[in-house]
């Protein structure tokens, strides 16, 4: 039977504005996507039965026999349809990236696992109804397709490629026992919601966010994220006291990311958080993104 293997990287957000509510009721995002060399790996197989069956391993919290609603399974399923494939497909799930954490793994997977039955199937799509199907799977998967550096606005799915920028190395923490709901997080937010009369200028935005400079993070979530968990504004700060030029929450949390010039200095950095997983990773650039993933080219 043909298989094939598909990286899923994590993201990091450099910038992450919260500004207002759009009139499906969901939340109206500004942000800065930025691929990282952090992946999971999702393996393909074809299979006669005209079934998905995906197994996960590498993480204990999700190594069970996975539900319908996993978001790998709901991809390969829609674009299975979408298809008309007779046959089915035997997936094998290697995690890697923390689950909650804020990196976007699960939305990572599902836009692997389009791409990957894609490169199984030898087949093509038009980008706006694979970009269609990624969308109805989670508002980051679109940005997967993708990767490198781009502006995700509405709720993070409209996605607009933004130039690449040095090849920095992150450190990314991750504290075992903090565990931040991507849904507390909001309601912890509460009203405070717009930046006000200049969140319509999307250029101000982007000059403040896409210097290849890396040291104007921000984060919305930060504020009422660190109030409750003090813990990650001391790794926050701790980052930066070890040389990161920037440093800010991933997401809606848990982790935490710092940004360095130097990979050695990275690395040492992650001696300085002995409780936490840590991950020494790199800035993936769009096209080296692509080329990693093997899938169609949407320049």
């Amino acid at each position: 039977m043909k298989s094939v293997r598909v990286p899923a990287y994590a993201k990091v957000n450099l910038c992450l504005d919260i500004v207002g509510r759009l009139p499906d009721g969901y939340h109206e995002l500004r942000t800065i996507f930025q691929a990282i060399s952090l992946h999971d790996t999702l393996e393909l197989e074809s299979q006669s039965k005209p079934r998905i069956h995906l197994q996960i391993v590498g993480n204990s919290a999700l190594a069970h026999e996975p539900g319908p609603d996993n978001l790998v399974c709901r991809a390969l399923q829609q674009l299975r349809r979408e298809l008309r494939m007779r046959g089915g497909v035997r997936a094998v799930l290697t995690k890697r990236i923390p689950v909650g954490r804020g990196l976007g793994g699960g939305s990572s997977d599902a836009a692997a696992a389009l791409i990957g039955l894609l490169r199984l199937t030898g087949k093509s799509m038009e980008l706006a109804r694979l970009t269609e199907i990624a969308s109805s799977l989670g508002a980051d998967v679109p940005f997967f397709l993708h990767g490198g550096r781009a502006l995700g606005i509405s709720r993070g799915n409209e996605i607009y490629p933004l130039p690449d920028c040095y090849r920095h190395s992150v450190a990314v923490v991750s504290p075992h026992d903090i565990a931040v709901p991507t849904r507390d997080a909001y309601q912890w937010l509460g009203q405070r919601l717009t930046k006000g009369p200049d969140a319509s200028k999307l250029w101000r935005f982007c000059a403040l966010c896409w210097s290849p400079q890396e040291d104007h993070l921000s984060n919305d979530f930060e504020e009422v994220v660190f109030r409750r968990h003090p813990r990650l504004a001391a790794i926050k700060r701790e980052l930066l006291r070890q040389g990161a030029i920037g440093a800010s929450l991933a997401g809606s949390g848990s982790a935490v990311f710092g940004i360095f010039t130097n990979p050695a200095m990275a690395r040492r950095t992650a001696r300085a958080f002995p409780k936490d997983q840590v991950f020494v990773c790199s800035i993936l650039s769009r096209a080296e993104y692509r080329r990693k993933m093997g899938g169609p080219d949407f320049a």
